[in-house]
């Protein structure tokens, strides 16, 4: 999809706020509220936004912990990817999961309470499941989260 400079704009400020209304939004990029709302579809049926949600802070849940899982899987099919997967998705710790190349083939990112539910998650949750061979926790001391940046056309 070819994005012009408003475009870009529009996609920018809903990295920054996506709760801002469209004529506050129509305002910070210069075009009538018709207009940006026209364009806003546009965006959103070209698949450019995946989904407009509420970031939500771990620790004022009482998630004081954060770690990254690295997993091997014995074997590399599509079964048990699949199974693996599924697994990880009925996990309520599991905050994001991403299937990557080298020497695992996972990396789970998960969010508890404290060291004894990450010992759990690891050694009742993961190590449990047939499909993995190996698994490896690094603690998370701070993450951050960067819009995704645009480069001009």
């Amino acid at each position: 999809m070819m994005l012009d400079a408003t475009d870009r704009a529009i996609i920018a400020h809903l990295q920054r706020d996506a709760r801002i209304s469209n004529r506050a939004l129509a305002d910070a990029v210069a075009v009538a509220p018709s207009t940006c709302s026209e364009r806003l579809h546009r965006l959103r049926d070209a698949g450019v936004f995946e989904g407009f949600h509420a970031e939500v802070n771990p620790t004022a849940l009482g998630l004081d912990i954060e770690a990254l899982v690295s997993i091997r899987l014995r074997r590399h099919g599509a079964p048990e990817v699949d199974k693996f997967t599924a697994s990880t998705d009925a996990m309520p710790a599991v905050k994001q999961i991403f299937h990557t190349s080298g020497g695992n083939d996972f990396l789970c990112h998960v969010v508890v309470r404290d060291g004894k539910q990450l010992r759990e998650l690891v050694v009742n949750g993961f190590t449990t499941l047939p499909e993995v061979a190996h698994v490896e926790t690094s603690l998370v001391f701070e993450h951050r989260s960067k819009p995704v940046l645009i480069e001009n056309e």
